[in-house]
């Protein structure tokens, strides 16, 4: 208890000095601002307005230095970035630039090559585009009974695209294209039906009820493209007026609830028509079942088509020219991303063929001749600029001197996995020591490689103690899937050094 009460009184004592000492300070740096003060409101006014730039100037500086050298900018990850859309002269622009880089364009050139066609042709694109069974294919028969439009009892028998030729009340050119219905079990039929809708001017969204969760993620799929609109539900004939009226509330609800704002003029019921089987009761008392034809009714799909096309042809087409160049942009995306992939391995390859010339060279070897060397520092930079990112010259150093602390606790597995994934390749005899280490330095090498290629890609810039986690967390599961290739590298280096043979 007494060396309590010591310690208690020792530490008021302390905070009792401290304070006296924060308040002498306190009163002279008072005392000598205010005489500094006083000084240049006596002296001349240029001494006093140069004196007061000089303190702004250099608190500015202080405070920029401090954000550069501590002040990281973090991006959210997890706040959803809408896709910057590009204009046609900046997509052509990026494609000369991926060609020219070797990357290959052909599908995003197909796209714009596709678009110039249409737009030669001066015709308004309406895809017809929803479930199986829906009735699409019926919809087109009867807007144009003169159409060669293969109509099939069974669900889905639309398997391609097809185009029918129509003209709208004001004679506009329009093309009506058929699609496979999506949600069937053929594979690659969907993707086939979204492309073409994406390419279309006007997309006639045909339902035959309530709208399932699919069909309200395709509306609102089309819905963030800004496509224009037409919701019809079709076999409107198998409901009555007042179930009719609940339904197409339902539908403008659905549509309000996914932030469309489409007018109630451009949410239809239509009865395809078709045939339909009634059994029919002879005179002799027997019965038997009979075709006929049911009478389509489709005139409010055709007013609303009119009036979508009467006044906002320029609109809708350029919304489609946005759509395409959006599609175009998505397409050269995904062959950059190829290049990189493939890109990023051969980097990855090449340096770990330099790491283990440095291993099998080196006279002691040691881990940081992976990481810290100037092979680590080159194979970082280059991957960073493949992917567009720009660090640093501090954020290399610490995403390479935080690997080079994880390396030590995975050498003794490497260097297990290294002797053993060496033994596999007969005929070499006794594994010597500095071929294992070579082997392991290949290995740690490569799985750096890899988590950095994982980090650019996730995140689109380095950020060494995330590059450097992943690195560790992944180590194991890379090195014991490149064991072979990495020990065919080295065995194929030490034969090369050891004969002044070729690879």
């Amino acid at each position: 208890m007494k060396l309590d009460r010591f310690i208690r009184l020792a530490l008021g004592f302390l905070i009792l000095l401290v304070f006296l000492i924060a308040i002498a300070a306190l009163l002279f740096v008072t005392e000598s601002a205010l005489n500094v003060w006083d000084r240049l409101v006596a002296g001349p006014k240029f001494i006093l307005y140069s004196y007061l730039a000089i303190m702004a100037a250099l608190v500015v500086a202080a405070v920029w230095l401090v954000w550069r050298l501590v002040v990281r900018r973090r991006p959210a990850d997890g706040k959803k970035r809408r896709p910057v859309r590009l204009s046609r002269e900046e997509i052509e622009q990026r494609l000369r630039a991926a060609d020219e880089a070797g990357i290959d364009t052909s599908a995003a050139h197909a796209e714009l090559h596709g678009l110039a066609m249409r737009q030669r042709e001066r015709s308004v694109h309406l895809c017809f585009f929803g479930e199986i069974s829906t009735g699409k294919s019926s919809l087109i028969k009867a807007l144009i009974p003169g159409a060669d439009v293969a109509v099939e009892a069974v669900g889905g028998s639309t398997l391609g695209i097809r185009h029918y030729h129509w003209h709208d009340d004001a004679g506009i050119k329009v093309l009506l294209t058929d699609v496979p219905g999506t949600g069937g079990l053929t594979e690659g039929l969907d993707e086939i039906a979204e492309l073409e809708a994406r390419r279309a001017h006007v997309v006639i969204f045909v339902c035959d009820g309530d709208l399932t969760r699919p069909e309200k993620k395709a509306i609102g799929w089309l819905l963030e493209l800004e496509k224009p609109l037409v919701l019809v539900m079709n076999k409107s004939d198998r409901y009555d007026a007042h179930e009719q009226s609940m339904l197409m509330q339902r539908l403008l609800d659905h549509l309000g609830d996914l932030g469309g704002e489409l007018t109630r003029d451009r949410v239809v019921a239509v009865s395809a028509g078709g045939q339909t089987e009634i059994i029919e009761k002879k005179a002799d008392g027997t019965e038997q079942i009979v075709r006929r034809d049911r009478p389509a009714d489709i005139g409010v799909l055709v007013v609303a088509i009119n009036r979508l096309l009467e006044h906002n042809v320029e609109d809708i087409d350029a919304r489609r020219n946005r759509a395409v160049f959006s599609l175009a942009q998505e397409k050269l995306q995904d062959a950059e991303q190829r290049y990189r992939e493939q890109r990023s391995e051969q980097i990855v390859r090449s340096s770990t063929r330099k790491a283990i010339i440095g291993a099998l060279a080196a006279i002691s070897p040691g881990t940081d001749i992976i990481i810290q060397s100037y092979v680590g520092t080159t194979m970082t930079r280059a991957l960073c600029k493949l992917y567009g990112a720009a660090p640093r010259d501090l954020d290399i150093e610490e995403f390479l001197a935080l690997s080079q602390s994880r390396v030590g606790r995975a050498l003794p597995l490497t260097l297990a996995v290294a002797g053993n994934g060496l033994k596999a390749f007969p005929g070499i005899g006794t594994v010597v020591g500095g071929l294992v280490h070579a082997v392991a330095y290949g290995l740690i090498f490569d799985a750096l490689g890899r988590s950095l290629v994982h980090t650019l890609k996730k995140h689109g810039e380095l950020k060494p103690e995330t590059a450097a986690k992943e690195f560790e967390e992944g180590i194991s599961e890379h090195i014991e899937a490149g064991v072979k290739q990495v020990a065919r590298m080295a065995l194929s280096v030490e034969k090369r050094e050891r004969t002044g043979e070729g690879d």
